[in-house]
């Protein structure tokens, strides 16, 4: 499936390659490198060449090319790829090239274990983390010493078991599971303020540490708001589609329970609203006066709040007066970045001022449009709630949290 796979830096260097099935010369790459130029933001995720399929996915400034030479499911191998990002994210608290610099070993031992003749084999966390010990800087010093490797030379007790995500034998002292429903809202907003477009891809990450082998049933006070649905291997998706409830046997630590996609645009409540004034004439100065304010939050606090801007090219700076938070402009990009932080409905955030413009320029485009960003806690827009979480199979009652956040996806309001 996979014969290669490089990870290259946002210079588009290649600074980790590993070939399995196999060697394929970095020189693949420059197909990736190439449309990277053309089209920096919007990367195709398979990019076809006359010997091999490259598919491609971007994270924390770092980019995993994989070369196939047969036709694969794309999205089958995005996935992984994605897997392979979250492994190192896992093991070593960040996924950015000096990391992986500095762990090479360990990641190559991730790479031999995680395919095997470039087939997928272990990707759960529990099963990888039994096989090769997690880097510290004792075992560190100890490997170089002794000359050892951190594999183990025993397999993990859950490889070839039914619950393979799972290692037997887990205990705590403290025994907790925690649930954060985390929503993003994908909307464009039209220069009246009407909804255009709206959706919301929503996930729940987990992080339970619960003694033995517990059996979770966990429900929602409104399931049929799902659109789409995906599931970790270790829901049982039968019981799923009959009760319209999870049930299913934790992995032990953090771990993705679910992801899933709302696209009802009734159903996506606009939890934020941008008044805005930007006019330009040919040969005078720009005017341009922006207030962001909350709509539909249910009185919690809008937080880290940031307006990207890109304005016209004929824009040569923005003299502007804020009464919150601090802005920005790039001459070159002609970006204009103006960082909020917190709402104060008493006072609305308010950005005001003049935008100078080249002289004697007649082709004014004036209808940039304004990215947001910003933040919401203990607020799940689409109004999705967590019943109950039932725990079977074991005596002792864990202590158990829901956490809800709302965040902006690819959030535009057009000018």
């Amino acid at each position: 499936m996979i014969h290669s796979l490089f990870i290259v830096n946002n210079s588009g260097d290649v600074f980790l390659e590993k070939h399995w099935r196999s060697v394929v010369s970095r020189s693949v790459c420059d197909y990736f490198l190439d449309a990277q130029r053309n089209a920096p933001f919007d990367v195709p995720p398979v990019i076809a060449t006359p010997h091999y399929y490259l598919i491609t996915v971007q994270r924390n400034g770092i980019s995993l090319v994989a070369a196939c030479k047969q036709e694969v499911p794309p999205l089958f191998v995005i996935e992984f790829l994605h897997r392979v990002m979250d492994t190192f994210q896992d093991y070593f608290s960040d996924c950015s090239e000096s990391i992986i610099k500095e762990n090479y070993v360990v990641v190559y031992e991730l790479l031999d274990e995680m395919l095997d003749n470039g087939f997928p084999l272990s990707t759960e966390s529990n099963i990888l983390k039994e096989l090769i010990k997690p880097p510290n800087i004792l075992r560190t010093i100890a490997n170089t010493v002794t000359g050892k490797s951190n594999v183990s030379t025993t397999l993990p007790s859950g490889q070839l078991s039914a619950i393979p995500w799972r290692r037997s034998g887990v205990r705590y002292n403290n025994n907790e599971a925690y649930f954060d429903v985390i929503e993003e809202v994908d909307a464009i907003i039209d220069k009246s303020g009407s909804t255009v477009f709206a959706e919301i891809q929503g996930y729940i990450d987990c992080c339970c540490k619960l003694s033995g082998m517990p059996d979770l049933t966990l429900s929602f006070m409104n399931p049929r708001l799902f659109d789409d649905v995906s599931f970790h291997p270790c829901v049982r998706f039968k019981r799923w589609e009959a009760e319209r409830l999870l049930s299913f046997i934790p992995p032990d630590g953090n771990f993705r329970l679910m992801s899933y996609h709302i696209s009802s645009q009734s159903v996506v409540a606009i939890p934020i609203y941008i008044r805005h004034n930007f006019s330009i004439k040919t040969g005078e100065q720009g005017r341009l006066d922006l207030t962001v304010g909350p709509r539909t939050t249910l009185g919690r606090t809008v937080d880290k709040v940031k307006l990207e801007i890109t304005m016209p090219k004929c824009v040569l700076n923005c003299i502007l007066t804020p009464n919150q938070g601090k802005y920005t402009f790039d001459s070159v990009t002609k970006t204009l970045s103006w960082d909020v932080g917190r709402i104060d409905v008493t006072k609305l955030p308010n950005i005001r001022g003049t935008v100078s413009i080249t002289p004697g320029s007649t082709n004014i485009d004036a209808n940039p449009s304004v990215n947001v960003q910003f933040s919401i806690s203990q607020l799940a827009v689409s109004g999705l709630k967590v019943n109950r979480l039932d725990m079977y199979g074991e005596k002792y009652k864990p202590f158990k949290g829901v956490k809800y956040i709302t965040k902006a996806g690819k959030f535009q309001v057009r000018m």
